[in-house]
């Protein structure tokens, strides 16, 4: 050591030890330092402390390590070394900071955070203003330990009126089983959500020369109107099939459109289909509790000489609706960024959706109207032609067509 750097210049330890400390623990860098400023001799210690980086104090201290016993593997200090722990320091800071973020079970109900946000600085100054003066950063970390993260609101309750939603997914699934194997369709119906027609922004980008400027305020033009997509997704074939409405989104539209679905599309890819499986949310235009719903589809049973089964999802989980994630959020990824300024474009721009999964889409625009708040009597729904399944039948029913009851599930 003393022989390669008794005619070494500052400049050069300067990047001998630039070149070693990336790959060097801090122990490492000290004893290397201290060994070279030994060997050096008179002035060593100064010259080495500046070429190195590091202090004088630091450097004399470490010259003395040398001649120590070696630490035990993994270690860079001794042990007990460094500033005690925060919670150490102050035993009560940690019961302080646990009744504070959760006042309602472990602290007290009127703690001046009970209703506003909590974050790591406003934190901080109450734990200070309570005799346990700490940072913000050691707030965090303190929250760590106590098993505390960051978390957002989970959709998952649901409601003790709903035990069975597990079950009624497996139901659901053995349905659409079941019809697949006799060749039968299912499809999957939904609302999308409605947009506005206008010039006004639509989330997204696209390549393009130059900005295209839209309406700085989204407000309703009601001569243009909203578009209201409602649409049918055919499992199997990976086809969709949507109405565009002007007017309102009614159960009559909703069930208008599996008609319009039946006849351009359904009929032609499938038959000989006796029975049709539509998997529908739980709410909205084809909620279960609408008898309108259940009117118009006994109507188009009827009318199609066709069993109409329907599986409601159970309240809180219409994502799991395949139209959701098959139909809906490819029609969102091909009209990002484009301004929806008419019906017309509405319907291009969801006709000429597709992935790389092979998705077709076919759709329409559907200027008929739709009254709102149509009055149906219980007796008359009582009297539709509709049987309830065993397993939940207010999600799970199947509409007959008078002409032929014969049919069976």
């Amino acid at each position: 050591m003393r022989a390669m750097v008794m005619g070494a210049t500052e400049d050069d330890l300067v990047g001998v030890f630039s070149s070693l400390w990336p790959h060097f623990s801090e122990r490492d860098r000290r004893l290397v330092a201290a060994a070279c400023a030994r060997a050096m001799g008179r002035g060593g210690v100064t010259t080495v402390s500046r070429a190195a980086g590091l202090s004088r104090p630091t450097v004399i201290k470490a010259i003395s390590e040398l001649d120590q016993e070696p630490l035990s593997a993994g270690r860079v200090r001794k042990q007990g070394g460094g500033r005690r722990p925060v919670s150490e320091a102050d035993p009560g800071l940690e019961r302080a900071l646990d009744a504070l973020v959760d006042p309602d079970s472990r602290g007290d109900p009127e703690s001046p955070l009970r209703w506003t946000v909590k974050s790591t600085r406003q934190l901080a100054s109450a734990l200070a203003a309570g005799g346990h003066p700490v940072a913000p950063n050691t707030v965090r970390s303190l929250l760590y330990r106590l098993g505390y993260s960051l978390q957002s609101n989970a959709k998952a309750l649901e409601g003790a009126q709903h035990p069975d939603r597990n079950a009624q997914f497996g139901y659901i699934n053995e349905q659409v089983r079941r019809h697949l194997r006799r060749g039968e369709p299912v499809v999957s119906v939904d609302t999308k959500k409605k947009e506005l027609i206008g010039n006004y922004k639509n989330s997204g980008t696209e390549w393009r020369q130059g900005q295209r400027k839209v309406n700085t305020y989204d407000f309703v033009d009601k001569e243009a109107g909203k578009a209201i997509p409602y649409g049918v997704y055919d499992i199997k074939l990976n086809r969709g099939f949507v109405s565009v409405g002007t007017d309102a989104d009614t159960a009559a539209f909703a069930v208008a459109t599996l008609r319009s679905w039946w006849q351009v599309e359904g009929a032609t890819a499938y038959p000989r289909a006796r029975r049709l499986l539509v998997c529908a949310d739980a709410g909205g235009s084809n909620g279960y509790r609408l008898r309108l719903w259940k009117r118009e589809l006994a109507r188009l049973a009827d009318d199609e000489g066709i069993s109409i089964t329907v599986s409601h999802f159970p309240p809180g989980t219409s994502k799991w609706n395949k139209i959701e994630h098959r139909l809906f959020s490819a029609i969102s990824t091909n009209w990002k960024g484009q301004p929806l300024t008419s019906h017309e474009v509405v319907v291009n721009l969801i006709g000429a959706t597709t992935n790389r999964g092979g998705l077709t889409v076919k759709a329409q625009l559907d200027k008929s109207p739709y009254p709102t708040k149509v009055k149906i009597a219980k007796r008359d729904v009582d009297a539709l032609p509709i049987e309830a399944h065993q397993f939940h039948g207010e999600w799970n029913y199947t509409v007959r067509p008078v002409s032929n009851r014969r049919v069976v599930l």
